[in-house]
């Protein structure tokens, strides 16, 4: 009976702790992508007994029959804000890739009560009145890319190639100015994941938001790899995350 009792108890302590562990992951995704770009960073998350969910942003990916050229960077900050929202979700780990930054960015400003923690992966750090084409402080990013009604076309993309694919995406999600009134996004516990190629990562065309990210005390981690690891080593990304999330 003592043992039935010694089992039954550390099987309940042992069911704690794991649900201790557990963390929730909202995987942001970048320009002409998806959620399903990080499908299998997903799988392997959920492997490890957390929660995942990736969005994906008005006019791209599956919802890309939605696609307008209305759609502009508000428009997908309210599409995780919802998402984070009607799910009713606490304390997650919030990721933005790329353009995906700036979305994260607005959505921290939003509701940063509903965020424990925060990571750019190789990523836009917006300030604010920024956008993606003066985050750099030019006018020129994303201008020297074929556009039409409204939508950017991504020049790699071809009418070949099959599903799940880029996109184009809605032009004023580049040109519209973020607004950030909320210092308390400030608060949140944040790192800053730089991919690059070769041998030095400050030659990455993202090490300006990595020294951005520096000059706020983030939390600065270099990643040999390409600009999207969720899709060629989706294994290691998970790894880092988990070690990331487990680290508040």
């Amino acid at each position: 009976m003592r043992i039935l009792i010694y089992m039954l108890l550390t099987g309940m302590f042992l069911s704690a702790a794991a649900m201790a562990q557990q963390k929730t992951y909202v995987l942001v995704h970048g320009a002409w992508g998806g959620g399903w770009s990080f499908k299998q960073t997903d799988s392997l998350l959920r492997s490890q007994g957390n929660m995942v969910y990736r969005p994906t942003l008005s006019g791209l990916g599956e919802r890309v029959h939605l696609a307008s050229q209305e759609i502009d960077l508000s428009t997908h900050i309210a599409d995780v804000v919802n998402s984070i929202l009607f799910e009713n979700l606490h304390d997650i780990v919030l990721l933005g890739h790329s353009y995906g930054g700036m979305v994260v960015t607005g959505v921290a400003d939003s509701i940063p009560e509903r965020i424990g923690q925060l990571i750019y992966l190789d990523a836009f750090v917006p300030e604010d009145g920024q956008s993606v084409a003066t985050a750099h402080g030019q006018e020129n990013a994303g201008r020297e890319m074929p556009s039409k009604d409204g939508l950017i076309y991504p020049f790699w993309n071809t009418d070949g190639e099959g599903l799940p694919r880029d996109v184009p995406q809605p032009a004023k999600t580049f040109s519209q100015p973020l607004v950030l009134k909320n210092k308390d996004r400030l608060k949140i516990p944040t790192t800053y994941i730089l991919t690059y190629e070769g041998d030095d990562p400050e030659k990455d065309a993202f090490a300006f938001f990595a020294r951005r990210a520096q000059g706020h005390g983030w939390k600065i981690i270099h990643m040999q790899a390409g600009h999207n690891p969720q899709m060629d080593i989706p294994d290691k990304l998970a790894e880092l995350l988990e070690q990331i999330g487990g680290a508040q």
